[in-house]
């Protein structure tokens, strides 16, 4: 249970410094909106089906709105709309959505704005004061000290009760963390620590007991009086203390608008459509009795009733509302800040931010990287014993590739494991850009850095135990060279997952199409069918953009080029030599490895370029990914 706080200590979220000053200043009046309808296409029918219809309000700096409905009545969309965060390829809307009285782009909006879904979309390997302090440190890095921040964050943990969990995990599948109701709070607690001048709030207090929810509720009030922040939240059945709370209530059924204005007129309003409310009864309970019509025993009688109100509403106080907003539009001179003006940290910072949480998440997350090492170590085992002690005859030579392919191309296959943590991590960007901390530039460049460690371990401890195991070629340029083409083919699948992550994100669909795209490269890479035979659509549609093929190419060149092998004695004449390849040592009873590359078609001293080549695939792999996270909005 959250420990109650005194109004004194809910107001010092905010300081009086010159940084929190410029914070608090008034530069959000009003969030107005009108005659807002939203429409989808049934699936059967392929009528159109109302979500939204002709809703309309308002809500002024630090007030708090809340979104009343029964389930199914359009909260969540109209919040979405409100906050522009719908999804235009599901909608058909229309409607205006003014800041003080004007259109504003959608970057300035998120940037202005904070948005806690319904669903808390947390970091769930950090802490809960990581959580925080993460949240301050990729929204306020230019404006607040370090002093500052720690103080805020301090006061937000002790203001929603989880000052004793500080330290303790969110929680992912395989670690327990805190409770659902704890979890609510961290995510209004990390959105309130940007400062955001409006604060869209999907279900806030679900999962919290009524004192808790009260206790929250309470907190966000002070805030928003103290610093002007505009409060719009979707509420499904608040107490009756909190639902004292809000300045301003909309009500919705079915998309429609039956009430807008004052909880304290309410139940004059309620009196005029002859639904009074009874006494001592919680308005809010009352209010989803009257306008949910699903469970209702006489459902004509109930659709009657709610048909009524919303008409009562539509005819006697839709005008004066309308009056009212225009008031309110009006009563604003000034002008938005501009983009430059807006409190945010410097791409550099956003980086080192992202990479130090990352870092955290990588360790603690077992499923990001953990797993991954010991499975590329048990591949390793699996391949250095399977191909053990490879002798330097001739009916070795067919193993030695066998091994080569083996050691490449399943090692990049495996990189499907990578997608439900790069699909997390996606998840964590999706909702942060849309409160306007970052874009795609910074979360692919510290999504690149920091797997480049790990990729480099795994590519070392796999060398290490496989290499030395099927032996390879014994010394120590050969071995770098083995790794560097390991580490850059890992890069290369990670990157693939990236980019098919990027433009389909659904973990079966993702995982199903970069397996199937790791299974083309092997087909096409050089070892199933030589190059010198390839089919020519084959080879030049996409044997040439493989990684699969550079890597191959280049880790036969570093194990054949310096490498004979002895030829097999002939069945009827001891003394005679049958050599499967025929190079320039046949004499001698051997086989020069470079007859080998001769029949793959490949040639010494390129490495330089396929290297060249591969990082390009790299670059372009990832230039692509980032391009589908700047055109996909969700």
């Amino acid at each position: 249970m959250m420990a109650s706080k005194g109004p004194h200590e809910h107001l010092d979220l905010e300081s009086n410094s010159d940084e929190d000053a410029h914070l608090s200043n008034n530069a959000i009046h009003s969030l107005t909106w009108k005659d807002i309808t939203a429409t989808v296409k049934g699936r059967k029918s392929g009528s159109a089906r109302h979500i939204l219809q002709n809703v309309s309000g308002y809500v002024k700096q630090g007030e708090l709105l809340a979104i009343m409905g029964a389930s199914g009545s359009g909260k969540t969309t109209l919040l979405n709309f409100l906050s522009h965060r719908i999804n235009p390829s599901t909608y058909e809307c229309s409607g205006n959505v003014l800041v003080n009285g004007q259109q504003v782009p959608t970057s300035q909006l998120w940037s202005l704005s904070s948005y806690v879904e319904q669903e808390d979309a947390l970091i769930g390997s950090l802490t809960i004061e990581e959580t925080l302090y993460f949240a301050a440190r990729l929204s306020l890095s230019k404006t607040i000290t370090k002093q500052q921040r720690k103080r805020r964050i301090e006061l937000l943990l002790s203001s929603f009760g989880i000052r004793d969990q500080a330290n303790t995990l969110i929680g992912t599948p395989i670690r327990k963390g805190i409770s659902g109701g704890q979890k609510r709070r961290v995510s209004v607690a990390s959105q309130l620590i940007t400062a955001p001048k409006i604060l869209f709030l999907d279900e806030p207090t679900s999962g919290l007991d009524s004192t808790a929810s009260f206790e929250v509720m309470s907190f966000i009030q002070s805030v928003a009086r103290k610093s002007n922040i505009l409060v719009i939240a979707s509420i499904h059945q608040p107490s009756s203390a909190t639902f004292r709370l809000f300045d301003r209530l909309l009500i919705l059924s079915a998309g429609q608008t039956c009430y807008f204005g004052p909880p304290s007129h309410l139940k004059s309003f309620l009196d005029s459509v002859d639904c009074p409310l009874p006494e001592e009864t919680n308005p809010a309970e009352f209010i989803l009795e009257m306008t949910n019509v699903d469970f209702a025993k006489n459902r004509t009688g109930a659709l009657r009733r709610l048909k009524f109100i919303q008409e009562t509403w539509s005819k006697n106080h839709a005008e004066s509302l309308n009056h009212e907003m225009v008031l309110v539009e009006e009563a604003f001179h000034g002008k938005l800040l501009s983009d430059e003006e807006l409190p945010k940290a410097t791409f550099f910072s956003v980086v080192i931010t992202l990479l130090h949480r990352s870092f955290i998440k990588s360790y603690r997350d077992v499923v990001a990287y953990g797993i991954r090492i010991i499975m590329y170590l048990g591949l390793a085992i699996m391949m250095g014993t399977v191909w053990l002690r490879l002798h330097t005859s001739q009916e070795y030579i067919q193993p030695f590739i066998n091994a080569i392919f083996f050691g490449s191309a399943f090692m990049s296959f495996m990189a499907v494991a990578y997608v439900p943590a790069y699909l997390e991590d996606r998840a964590t960007f999706i909702k942060e850009r849309a409160n306007g901390l970052y874009g795609a530039t910074s979360f692919i460049v510290s999504n690149f850095l920091i797997g480049l460690p790990y990729l480099f371990l795994i590519s070392i401890l796999f060398s290490i135990i496989a290499y030395w195991l099927s032996n390879f070629r014994p010394n120590a340029d050969a071995f770098f060279v083995w790794v560097m083409w390991l580490f850059l083919d890992l890069v290369a699948a990670e990157s693939l997952v990236v980019l098919i992550s990027s433009i389909f994100p659904n973990f079966v669909v993702s995982l199903a199409l970069t397996a199937f795209a790791n299974g083309l490269w092997m087909s096409v890479g050089g070892f199933l069918v030589s190059p010198t035979i390839l089919n020519v659509f084959w080879r030049y549609v996409f044997h040439y953009i493989d990684y699969q093929a550079y890597v191959f190419q280049g880790m036969m060149v570093n194990e054949f080029s310096h490498r004979t092998f002895t030829c097999a004695s002939s069945p009827g004449s001891p003394s005679a030599c049958q050599c499967m390849y025929q190079t320039d040592l046949a004499a001698q009873c051997k086989i020069s490895g470079k007859g080998v590359l001769d029949a793959y078609g490949y040639a010494e001293h390129r490495t330089g370029k396929w290297v060249g080549i591969l990082v390009g695939i790299i670059a372009v792999y990832r230039l692509f990914g980032w391009i589908a996270l700047m055109l996909r909005k969700s």
